[in-house]
């Protein structure tokens, strides 16, 4: 059988298109090596718009998640907390478990006419004929599609075995451990994220009464053990370190290293790349989950409406990607730099405290429902700080 479409990885952007796909009456083959429900390390914050693409295909996250209104930012003795701005009627993110939200997204995939999941299914290379692709080994075994989308994730295989890898310039490391929070203990609203040298941590709330405790570093930010690091960085903090040691860890730590990978290319004729296996830029602002579902919504909208899904059409679904995404990317690397130049921190805190519409306006970029260029009147004493600096 020739399928339209072969997908390596379920994950989000791999499950999400095929249900688009099938719904639009194409065959589609899904091939995931893992079977589910599985862990993996991951912050597990979806932001607005990524909530409102999982209610698009189907899934109701008011009982897989728990709400958060906006983001909450430490920094030795400030603090800056600000909310999403509306999202059509979408104005909260969601604390969702990986693995139940992926196990989720592959049962829908599953039950989609048209898509055929295929689990414990290890995709070793792609099918190259005459110049171009036109399939995948799968268990050393040929499927053969019109195209194949590459949406395993950072450290993609298909990338790989295509030489199509681009070496990392910085070397970050994750880790994430959940834990259940002490009795009576109130639920947060806001993720809370805690800045400090060479590291941040993410504390997301998560339904039935858990959270999430993940740390992102860099690898010189590492004296001794993984173990022995993360732990003297939540201890660090005493609101969070009084509120970890209430709670009872739930999950073992797990840690992922490098947490970014980047493509020479992303696309090659008869094959695309989806997700992160297309480059992905560092998870420091949370919006992966939520730019793998728009990513997969566009793309299934551009093959719809194009017959012919030559090279060229990938190129052009490519640019209309990058310019989606050009405003996360940019607002990643601002808060990157700020992570390199700590003494901006303080300084840049308090201009968002001072300004809540410019720090609304700044998470609905990271979250995906604002564009970066705002073309309201600033707040005066934001123009003023920016005129001082």
């Amino acid at each position: 059988m020739r399928w339209d479409v072969a997908i390596s990885g379920a994950g989000p952007a791999g499950a999400a298109l095929a249900i688009q796909l099938g719904r639009r009456g194409y065959s589609v083959a899904l091939f995931e090596r893992s079977r589910f429900p599985r862990e993996k390390p991951c912050g597990e914050g979806m932001m607005p718009a990524g909530v409102a693409a999982l209610s698009e295909l189907g899934l109701d996250t008011r009982g897989m998640g728990a709400e958060f209104y906006g983001i909450r930012y430490h920094f030795h003795d400030r603090m800056a907390e600000g909310r999403f701005p509306e999202c059509g009627e979408v104005a909260a993110g969601r604390g969702l478990r990986r693995r139940e939200l992926d196990a989720a997204l592959a049962l829908r995939a599953s039950q989609t006419r048209g898509v055929e999941l295929y689990t414990g299914a290890r995709v070793s290379a792609p099918l190259i004929e005459q110049g171009r692709v036109t399939g995948l080994l799968v268990e050393e075994q040929p499927v053969r599609a019109r195209l194949v989308v590459a949406a395993d994730g950072a450290q993609s295989r298909v990338r790989y075995a295509l030489g199509l890898d681009r070496p990392e310039r910085r070397k970050r490391i994750g880790m994430i451990m959940h834990f259940r929070r002490a009795a009576g203990a109130p639920a947060q609203q806001h993720v809370e994220i805690y800045l400090g040298r060479g590291h941040e941590l993410y504390v997301t709330p998560l339904p039935h009464g858990e959270f999430l405790v993940a740390s992102l570093a860099e690898s010189g930010a590492l004296a001794g053990s993984v173990e022995g690091a993360y732990r003297s960085w939540w201890q660090a903090q005493p609101r969070l370190a009084e509120r970890v040691r209430a709670a009872e860890p739930s999950s073992d730590l797990l840690v992922t290293s490098p947490l970014s990978g980047q493509a020479r290319r992303r696309s090659l004729p008869g094959l695309l790349f989806l997700g992160d296996a297309a480059g992905s830029t560092d998870p420091i602002t949370g919006g992966g989950m939520t730019q793998a579902l728009q990513a997969a919504r566009l793309l299934a909208g551009h093959l719809a409406v194009e017959p012919d899904w030559s090279e060229s059409v990938l190129e052009a679904f490519d640019r209309k990607r990058e310019a989606l995404l050009r405003d996360y990317r940019r607002m990643t690397a601002a808060v990157l730099w700020l992570a390199r130049h700590p003494r901006w921190i303080a300084p840049a805190l308090d201009v968002m405290r001072s300004s809540p519409r410019l720090f609304s306006h700044l998470l609905g970029v990271s979250g995906g429902v604002r564009r970066l260029l705002w073309r309201d009147a600033q707040p005066d004493r934001f123009r003023a700080a920016m005129h001082a600096e």
